[in-house]
């Protein structure tokens, strides 16, 4: 590994998404992360399509690059691996409740009593001095929770809908990276390892605050809450003639050489209601409504080129399908290929933050679930005799199957 984060070691006692996510991310830069799974695995591993039982698409995205050790945390024997597997740690991060890692003494004073400069990363629903502290946390709740579907239906919908994304787990995980790296520094600067809490409540709720605050911000408030722009019914992919064009006419000049470009200037010039900024956020929905109407006028290519050339920032709408084959990522060379033992090759996302003197890399393979448990204990210091009785106990596992016994 050539990353930023080469020669640190993160224990991913995490699942699904949002902490699979984040030490995805540390391990594309470099990280060494240990994936601790049940005997049951990450459920996540199930969530198709896939080639061979336990590697759906999912899973093999968000644990590239790691290795696998089963370990039943609920047999005081898995405990006892986990924390020789501690020792020598730089991270762990869970997305367990803090509760549950407290039932399991796996709290942050039993991790701390066996690294104490161990960074204890927790990844859950909600802070912990409040009174949602015990509940549980899954993004569609997060969404709704902070008003993300509520937000969609202000905009036009017909009824509240979530985004089609994991969008809270996605932007918690990018969140608890920074954390965690700013934590690492601190340690580099002061010597001592310390407890994270990154609650998604929290988290997503400044996220949607940040836009939507609004005349709220001030006491007493000035106004409603909710950027107007962001909640105008035809702030969306603009209908063409043939498709739809995203287009966004923003500052004074461009809408200036927008109403010049269609023929139209005196709607700028002549027009109180479209003369600034501040007039134009007090009347966005009359103005989006008009672009509306004069995009239906050309083709998405003829918009395209229009908007280019009088340097109004400008995109087609994209299908998924047709991002995976975009030309620019295709030049840049975003998506690597990547051949897995047991899956057959793979088109993986890649990294999009470039390092000029350390350049990260999305790593091997995602594992079969307790790949590499031998090796990773024998490096905490377990003799083969006692793997193997872990292995006989049902504490720890291997893969059944070799990779040449699975068929692609």
């Amino acid at each position: 590994m050539t990353g930023p984060l080469t020669g640190l070691k993160i224990l991913d006692l995490t699942t699904v998404l949002m902490g699979p996510y984040t030490t995805q991310i540390l391990g594309d830069m470099g990280a060494d992360v240990v994936k601790i799974e049940s005997p049951e695995g990450d459920s996540v591993r199930g969530i198709g399509p896939f080639r061979n039982p336990g590697m759906g698409s999912i899973f093999l995205q968000a644990n590239r690059g790691k290795r696998s050790i089963v370990l039943d945390l609920k047999q005081k024997q898995g405990r006892e691996a986990l924390l020789k597997v501690i020792e020598t740690a730089d991270v762990l991060v869970y997305n367990l409740r803090p509760q549950v890692m407290e039932r399991l003494m796996l709290g942050y004073a039993d991790v701390a009593a066996a690294n104490p400069k161990i960074i204890y990363a927790g990844l859950f629903g909600y802070g912990q001095d409040g009174p949602y502290a015990a509940r549980p946390a899954y993004d569609d709740l997060m969404q709704g929770g902070t008003g993300i579907p509520s937000l969609v239906q202000r905009a036009g919908n017909p009824a509240p809908r979530y985004a089609p994304l994991a969008i809270a787990d996605r932007v918690v995980g990018i969140w608890a990276v920074g954390a965690i790296t700013a934590a690492l520094w601190h340690r580099e600067r002061h010597g001592e390892g310390q407890r994270i809490d990154i609650p998604m409540f929290e988290t997503m709720a400044q996220l949607v605050l940040g836009d939507h605050m609004g005349g709220g911000l001030f006491e007493p408030a000035l106004g409603d809450m909710g950027y107007g722009r962001l909640l105008s019914h035809d702030r969306r992919p603009y209908p063409t003639k043939d498709g739809y064009v995203c287009a966004l006419v923003y500052s004074d000049r461009q809408w200036r050489r927008f109403f010049t470009a269609i023929g139209e200037p005196e709607v700028f010039t002549g027009d109180p209601r479209f003369a600034t900024i501040t007039s134009r956020s007090r009347h966005i929905d009359e103005i989006y409504a008009m672009v509306t109407t004069y995009m239906t006028q050309r083709t998405t290519a003829e918009w395209v080129e229009l908007l280019s050339a009088i340097d109004i920032p400008v995109e087609p709408l994209r299908t998924i399908e047709q991002l995976v084959d975009d030309p620019h990522l295709q030049a840049k060379g975003f998506f690597q290929m990547q051949q897995h033992p047991t899956e057959g090759p793979l088109r993986m996302p890649g990294v999009p933050t470039m390092f000029s003197k350390s350049p990260a890399d999305i790593g091997g393979p995602a594992p079969r679930l307790g790949e590499h448990s031998r090796d990773i204990l024998r490096a905490a210091g377990y003799a083969t005799e006692a793997i193997d009785a872990l292995v006989a106990a049902g504490i720890t596992s291997e893969p059944r199957m070799a990779p040449e016994e699975i068929a692609p």
